[in-house]
């Protein structure tokens, strides 16, 4: 208790020293989210001027915001330090304004939210920014942590949610007047509080003895208690608090650990150790309470759980939010809980145990819903709700291949509803011309822009937009990072090899986060710039200098493997670099050939498969791809002396590379028959070990999933024969032991699956 306490009074000193009332804090929200929205326009410099000043919860979030934005976008180590340190004292800012809200009787009164509802957003908006920060930085404690975080965010979120819920039903009254906090959330048969584990889960026992209880059932049962107890916050928001005097999450120490393993302090709600090499396999083993430990494999979908929701879809002219805090909550919330619940709908298989330690499951289509409400509001909370929109349509919708087709259902009320899960063309145009307005010196919605030219199969176009841009470059260095890349990836698929060598060496020089990658592609564009001199009978000068250059920049690669890391490991596609250029250097040396000729199967190609390119490419594309591919076993083409000696894995490159892009050109029978005699009959021992690509077998199961998904409209049986099929072959491909770049296969193994479900949802509905 003592220690609680005094962290309660070092937190009141380093908070804001202004009283909270009804007048300075829409002036403090209004002038931080006006401030902070500058950023969105690609003007740091008026941000950071507009909130250095302020002192409040809302101005410290706004530093926060930015410098999160800022981080999310370049992955630069030092951008993300700063970050952590600002959201940090927004949240030990907004902890300590949301204790005082409970005792001041000046504060904002709301008639849809709880008293010290905007700094339980704050505080929730902290921490889930700095969760994110934290899985992105290079230490896993700091991940776990960051997850760890992830669970307290939602309690608080799912709550204010759940205010609005009350009121969309007509009972404002009954929105949660009392402190819907740790002690308000204790049942009555049981003497453990809810926050025994983090973010607070209900009170899920092994045992069987006690019935499941959702977090939300949980909240809602304890609302009476809660509105009942007199405590000394007094009526309070629906903030997970981690500032209890008797239990103390952000007290609970975790420490940083050397490569091999993961030590932790035993504290109330972790105790353990993690063996890095294995962290998927341990996090299975260690619950996060010892008397929960099966509660995450037994909680259902957030679906159900939020099934009856009411949604609080009003605009921003609505006299509903006639008060600059209730939008500032409303839009807040909308933005956090469903980008929270979005990102855990897109977590792959291969980090499916992750979810033990986040506690909760995602819901997608939920997750849309409250992003595009959020978008509505001109603030920063709207222009990062349509940010992350774009983003998601843009790059997790074009990488997936087995997607729902775009539909329009009816609500209770018989209106029109868009479907959000697949592709909302109309609406993702309206929402890129509104936001394009809004901040007209953006680079980040011209990037938008080319992105959905690109989708729409128009890639000339979209590398239009990008060097139209360039001309006048982004002061945001990170901004300007990001479309290079994307022009790099674009100039990738076009076949432009000249041009991608070019980009992606560019970005070598502006942003630091994977060179190895960067060079990689650099490689294999003059790998096909070789192969293509070789075919047209290029002069022996120009292939000379191609052969040096992609020599040059594949060894360069590794070099620069392992220097970055993802919770506490190895990029993927840094081991992914190191093996391949090993396989290379060994052929070289056993069939005594030059490096350039012992390079297998299109490596260009193969990035773009992995990164989806051929979803991008026209026809005419495709088929400059088809022809790429034959430089491998077409003796006519290019490649006459070592096809013969290749072995069965890089004859399986070959097969799924050439049947994705047959498959995209809608010749789905010769893709089909391409994988089942080249991939599925060869013995999986023959696809693994060693220095071999193992990825092939998971990849042909799924693109036979594809396939089979793309043909239910085409005949030959039934619609639902066709979805059983793509949904054996997903499982298949889903329960595929661990393999090289397993988790960017596995978004688009995810996605799949969330189609699958809701195909099979919608006919059960219908």
């Amino acid at each position: 208790m003592l220690r609680g306490w005094l962290r309660d009074k070092k937190e009141e000193l380093n908070a804001s020293t202004h009283s909270l009332d009804a007048l300075s804090e829409p002036q403090d929200i209004e002038a931080s989210m006006r401030a902070a929205n500058h950023i969105m326009n690609d003007d740091l410099q008026a941000a950071e001027d507009g909130l250095a000043n302020g002192t409040s919860s809302f101005h410290k979030m706004g530093k926060g915001m930015v410098a999160f934005l800022r981080a999310t976008l370049g992955f630069e180590p030092e951008i993300m330090r700063e970050a952590s340190e600002r959201l940090a004292d927004a949240e030990s800012t907004a902890s300590a304004d949301h204790r005082k809200a409970q005792r001041d009787q000046q504060v904002h009164r709301s008639a849809i939210y709880p008293v010290g509802s905007e700094f339980a957003l704050c505080h929730a908006q902290a921490q889930l920014m700095s969760a994110v920060v934290g899985v992105l930085n290079e230490s896993l404690t700091e991940s776990i942590r960051g997850f760890y975080k992830l669970r307290k965010a939602f309690v608080t979120l799912d709550a204010i949610l759940d205010a609005e819920d009350k009121y969309v039903r007509g009972n404002p009254r009954q929105a949660l007047s009392g402190r819907a906090s740790v002690d308000s959330m204790r049942s009555n048969n049981s003497s453990q509080s809810v926050k025994a584990i983090p973010g607070g889960l209900g009170d899920v026992r092994p045992n069987g003895k006690k019935q499941d209880r959702s977090l939300l059932n949980t909240v809602r049962q304890n609302e009476a208690q809660a509105a009942a107890k007199s405590t000394k916050y007094g009526d309070g928001p629906p903030m997970a608090k981690d500032d209890d005097d008797d239990d103390d999450d952000d007290d609970d120490e975790f420490y940083d650990a050397d490569e091999s393993h993961e030590t932790s302090q035993k504290t109330d709600t972790y105790a353990g150790h993690i063996e890095i090499d294995g962290v998927t396999k341990d996090l299975a083993k260690n619950s996060l309470d010892e008397d929960n430990r099966s509660e995450t494999q037994e909680l259902p979908p957030l679906k159900a759980l939020s099934s009856n929701h009411q949604v609080l879809d009003h605009g921003p002219d609505s006299d509903v939010f006639s008060n600059p805090i209730d939008v500032f909550i409303h839009s807040g919330a909308n933005l956090c809980f469903g980008l929270l619940l979005v990102m855990i709908s897109m977590i792959p298989p291969a980090f499916n145990r992750l979810l033990f330690i986040i506690g909760f499951h995602g819901d997608r289509d939920r997750g849309l819903r409250l992003l595009w409400q959020a978008s509505k509001f001109h603030n920063i909370n709207g222009a990062m709700a349509g940010l992350c929109l774009l983003g998601f349509y843009h790059q997790v919708i074009t990488f997936a291949d087995v997607l729902p087709e775009p539909s329009i259902t009816r609500t209770s009320e018989n209106e029109a509803q868009q479907d959000v899960q697949g592709y909302p063309q109309e609406r993702c145009e309206a929402l890129l011309q509104d936001m394009r307005s809004r901040h007209p010196k953006s680079h980040l919605w011209l990037l938008e822009q080319a992105r959905m030219e690109a989708m729409n199969r128009r890639l000339s176009t979209a590398l239009s937009i990008l060097e139209s841009s360039a001309k006048h470059k982004s002061p945001l260095k990170q901004v300007e990072a990001l479309n290079m890349f994307e022009k790099s990836l674009m100039a990738m698929s076009m076949h432009d090899y000249k041009l991608c060598a070019e980009s992606f060496l560019n970005c070598v020089k502006l942003n630091n986060w994977s060179h190895a990658l960067y060079y990689y592609f650099a490689g294999a564009a003059h790998v096909e710039s070789y192969r293509h001199c070789v075919m047209s009978g290029g002069s022996e000068k120009e292939r000379k200098k191609h052969a040096e250059k992609a020599t040059k920049y594949f060894h360069q690669a590794p070099q620069h493997a392992g220097k970055k890391k993802f919770m506490a490991r190895q990029l993927p596609f840094d081991v992914f670099v190191a093996r391949k250029i090993q396989k290379w250097d060994a052929r070289a040396k056993e069939w005594d050939v030059p490096f350039i000729d012992a390079v297998g199967v299109s490596p260009l190609e193969e990035m773009i498969f992995f990164w989806n390119g051929y979803r991008r490419m026209d026809d005419a594309q495709l088929q400059t791809s088809l022809e790429n591919l034959k430089w491998s076993d077409d003796p006519a083409r290019g490649n006459k002396t070592t096809w013969a000696k290749e072995e069965a894995d890089e004859k399986a490159i070959l097969a799924v590379l050439r049947a994705v892009t047959l498959r995209n050109l809608q010749r789905f029978d010769e893709a089909a028959t391409i994988l089942q005699e080249n991939v599925l009959a060869v013995p999986n021992s023959e696809l693994r070990s060693g220095l071999r690509d193992d990825w092939t077998a998971p990849c042909a199961r799924y693109e036979m999933g594809v396939g089979a998904w793309m043909r239910r409209k085409q005949g030959g049986k039934e619609e639902v024969e066709w979805v059983k099929e793509c949904e054996g072959w997903i499982e298949k491909a889903a329960k595929w032991e661990g393999y090289e770049l397993d988790a960017r296969v596995g978004l688009k193994i995810a996605t799949a699956q969330d189609t699958i479900k809701k195909f099979w949802g919608e006919r059960k509905a219908a």
